[in-house]
């Protein structure tokens, strides 16, 4: 599942980012870290881009660019991901 995904209102974590690394750089400077909490806010009337919150910070990212974040659906357990991302 990736975040263009997610739906208004739903909770996920990153998996992973497929991007190249000079993109993949950016977006791991403003938080999108493997295990990082993220909360899609709202799609834009023509679909294109969507706002996302990422630590409390809220973002804009193209369709194109959110295909290529994988992403874990939460079940809203944040310690219970927690203990599981410090076991890895």
């Amino acid at each position: 599942m990736t975040l263009y995904d997610l739906k208004s209102g739903d909770t996920a974590y990153i998996k992973n980012l497929l991007f190249n690394n000079k993109f993949s750089k950016r977006l791991l400077a403003l938080g999108f870290i493997e295990g990082t909490k993220v909360t899609m806010k709202q799609v834009a009337p023509l679909g294109d881009p969507i706002i996302i919150n990422v630590k409390g910070t809220n973002l804009a990212i193209r369709k194109k660019d959110a295909k290529l974040i994988n992403i874990e659906l939460t079940n809203d357990s944040d310690t219970e991901h927690f203990k599981l991302a410090m076991e890895v």
